[in-house]
């Protein structure tokens, strides 16, 4: 199958803890079964460690609970048919949570090293092209009349970088809960390097670590550009971003508020 080109990108926001149905498994579990079942090109499944759920509830691991309450994201790229086809699933399967999709250019899809010898490519930066053009059209999925502009914000700090003597990304994420935003999902990763250039890593024989972390907020430019000013002052040494979405919301329960 050849995927290079115009694409979609799809981001599905839940809990670890949603389930379709009483006895199914977990909704991210389901998501990606239905992805591969239905022919899909792939699916990647982020588990968050801190954040907050649609209705403005902390998500965050406990030593104390049996079960952990965490954000999961759920990402899939395909061509904007398959994504369309796909968005009905994602109806069924997620209860409360909410959705983005955006332009993803695909440089290289390779399905084994036969395929990459038979390629014979060269990767090249693609061109600009009109905003949300690549995604499925509302003529052929009317699921995306539902769909609302919105951005998705990205905050790229360390673990250890602090406010006010609270981890900084859970300063941001109070601070978002204070401005009402849709949710928020921290990620951490194994190992990464920041603006000053040191590389952090999550090695056993460390005896303390500084790695690198995301959280990504999601909501209409206008509850995004509230944060701003937060975020101006709290992150001394970061990176932050701003994507153009358009966004699905699933609220079974719209006054869990």
């Amino acid at each position: 199958m050849r995927l290079e080109g115009e694409q979609t990108s799809l981001r599905v926001y839940l809990r670890s803890t949603d389930k379709h149905g009483w006895f199914a498994p977990p909704a991210a579990e389901v998501l990606v079964q239905r992805a591969k079942a239905l022919g899909l090109a792939g699916a990647t499944v982020l588990r968050g460690f801190f954040g907050l759920d649609i209705h403005g509830r902390l998500l965050h691991a406990s030593p104390w609970s049996l079960t952990e309450h965490v954000p999961v994201v759920v990402e899939v790229v395909d061509s904007p048919q398959a994504v369309g086809r796909f968005l009905s699933v994602v109806e069924q399967v997620v209860l409360e949570g909410f959705a983005t999709l955006e332009r993803a250019h695909v440089l290289l899809y390779r399905q084994s090293r036969e395929a990459a010898a038979r390629a014979g490519m060269r990767l090249d930066v693609p061109g600009p092209v009109t905003p949300f053009s690549t995604l499925p059209s509302p003529e052929e999925f009317p699921v995306m009349k539902l769909s609302e502009s919105g951005q998705l914000l990205r905050v790229f700090i360390g673990e250890s970088d602090v406010w006010q003597k609270e981890p900084l990304y859970k300063a941001i994420v109070l601070k978002a809960r204070e401005l009402r935003l849709a949710g928020a999902t921290v990620l951490r990763g194994p190992m990464g390097f920041g603006a000053n250039s040191r590389v952090h890593t999550s090695k056993l024989l460390e005896l303390s670590t500084d790695l690198p972390i995301v959280i990504e907020i999601v909501d209409s430019a206008e509850k995004i550009e509230t944060l701003l000013p937060f975020l101006d002052e709290a992150v001394l040494e970061g990176l932050i971003t701003i994507e153009a979405v358009r966004v699905l919301r699933y609220q079974h329960n719209p006054s869990g508020r």
